[in-house]
């Protein structure tokens, strides 16, 4: 077995272990190869760590010391040994190689602009007279959307449209708020701001308008050209969603590239550790073939949608799939890894429901007693759950993706497999989390920043942990994974992930490249 060989095998058995070393240690290792084994030595050395107090996760030149001795340079020839060539790491160990890396990024200033922060502005105080404003704003603001459209300019208030005659036909804009199916029929009760009443999809309705019907959710807020009957019933001959027009997206003037992720759960010990590490040594220009890291060159953005930790308390017996049984530690072990990332790479982070602000949308920020950590060794740009911000002039939506579980659960259809569809029902809908009352908390702000006024050219999305993505009239729609592999409470949901999959966006282009480090 070759020197080289040696030293892979002695990496791999401490990254298996859950432990990388720095560039000194390596160096250090490297010298003793000559004379030493140095798998043994890595054998040594984690079993020591495993009997310690300290788990440190990167392993230094001076734990290594402490664990060998360097051997005397023979007399005659004093210098043979330290002149010895330095042999370049593997591509896969967290390490610095000696070589200059040159990324393109590097050479890019950043461009970033916070167009919209809603969780820096929460004043809700929790009362019913809050909620009641909440939808109020919810219903006006999807009713501005909805009127913006010519076909929809001229609808009746569901007043007027009780007062109608028989088989008058018009259109009204009301909020769902009861939805049954029942022998081949649709019946939905809806509300605008003043009445309330009863609609039906008939049996004999086509197959298209039956479909627009049950892809419908609560607390969605449409229009429906209806026919006034002799009673107070309204048929529904066409339903009219608010959704996006087909737009032509902005695009960055060169070629730089973001890296879209989210749900990296550390604390786990479901959560990747080296499919994470690769990714990282990949962002350093230091994994994969000459393709991969030419594209590493170009990274100018990692966008973290939510989930960097695993949390605590988050889902039914979660503490024993946990490493790392308290925030504050998982958030300083998250830190180690994030600060690897090269400091000419911006770095923006949103919470997910795992992480530590309140679980009600919208989120604020992470707070610095937790990324403080992170802060000393870099910079890193802590947002609110949801925001629109813009990077090299393309806009991007981040939103961890909670309400995903209402809308794959209560929408036929939908399924854990295809994340895309559910997202861009939410864009059909103008609405990040229209469903109240599910697994979505949210919190009875009078502003409901919920509502997608604003559409953004990339709609970037996590929390169910697979991957999928497609285009929607001109929106790049991304759910970026994970970095976890399948808990038992994922197995009980029938949820398979798709871990280390990593969505890369050529900014200029906008086509996505997917990057497996598993």
């Amino acid at each position: 077995m070759s020197e080289t060989e040696k030293l892979q095998k002695a990496i791999e058995l401490t990254i298996s272990a859950g432990y990388q070393i720095n560039r000194e240690a390596f160096e250090f290792l490297c010298l003793l190869s000559s004379t030493q084994d140095p798998t043994e030595i890595m054998a040594k050395v984690i079993q020591e760590i495993g009997v310690s107090k300290e788990k440190p996760v990167f392993i230094d030149r001076n734990f290594l010391e402490k664990m060998v001795k360097l051997p005397e340079p023979k007399k005659e020839e004093p210098t043979q040994f330290l002149e010895a060539p330095f042999q370049t790491p593997p591509e896969f160990y967290i390490t610095e190689s000696k070589r200059q890396l040159h990324p393109y990024a590097k050479e890019v200033e950043s461009n970033i602009k916070i167009l919209d922060d809603p969780a820096s502005k929460i004043s809700s105080s929790g009362a019913i007279e809050d909620y009641l404003e909440y939808f109020r704003d919810r219903f006006k603001r999807t009713e501005k959307l909805l009127r913006q459209r010519m076909d929809v300019k001229s609808a009746a208030s569901i007043i007027d449209a009780l007062k109608a005659s028989a088989n008058a036909k018009l259109k009204i804009i009301g909020m769902i708020t009861e939805k049954r199916e029942y022998q081949q029929k649709v019946l939905l009760t809806v509300e605008d701001l003043h009445a309330n009443t009863t609609v039906l999809v008939p049996h004999d309705a086509s197959s298209e308008l039956m479909e627009k019907a049950r892809l419908l959710m609560l607390d969605q807020v449409v229009c429906l050209s209806v026919v006034k009957t002799r009673s107070n019933l309204l048929i529904v001959e066409d339903i009219v969603l608010p959704d996006v027009a087909q737009k032509i997206p902005h695009k960055a003037p060169i070629p730089v590239y973001a890296v879209l992720t989210s749900d990296i759960h550390v604390g786990s010990i479901k959560f990747q550790k080296d499919a994470f590490n690769h990714f990282i040594l990949w962002l350093n220009g230091k994994y994969g073939d000459e393709k991969m890291k030419e594209l590493a060159s170009y990274v100018k953005y990692v966008l973290i949608a939510g989930d960097i930790v695993d949390g605590i308390g988050i889902y039914p017996n979660q503490v024993k799939e946990l490493a790392v049984k308290d925030a504050y530690g998982q958030y300083k072990l998250a830190a180690k890894y994030i600060e690897q990332i090269p400091d000419y790479i911006e770095v923006l982070i949103i919470p997910g429901n795992h992480d530590a602000p309140r679980k009600a949308l919208p989120q604020p920020a992470i707070s610095d007693a937790f990324l403080e950590i992170l802060k000393e060794s870099r910079e890193v740009h802590s947002l609110g759950n949801p925001c629109l911000v813009s990077i090299h002039d393309v806009e991007v939506l981040l939103y961890h993706g909670r309400s995903l579980d209402d809308v794959i659960s209560t929408v036929p259809g939908m399924s854990f497999n295809h994340p895309e569809k559910a997202m861009k029902l939410l864009l059909q809908s103008r609405h990040l989390a229209p469903i109240y009352g599910g697994k979505t908390m949210l919190s009875a702000e009078s502003r409901d920043s919920l509502v997608i006024e604003h559409v953004p050219d990339i709609f970037h999305a996590g929390h169910v942990h697979v991957l999928g993505h497609c285009n929607y009239r001109g929106v790049l729609t991304v759910n970026s994974g994970a970095w976890q592999e399948q808990t038992d409470y994922m197995r009980r949901l029938g949820l398979v992930p798709t871990p280390g999959k990593v969505p890369l966006i050529n900014l200029q282009t906008l086509e996505v490249t997917t990057l497996p480090f598993i």
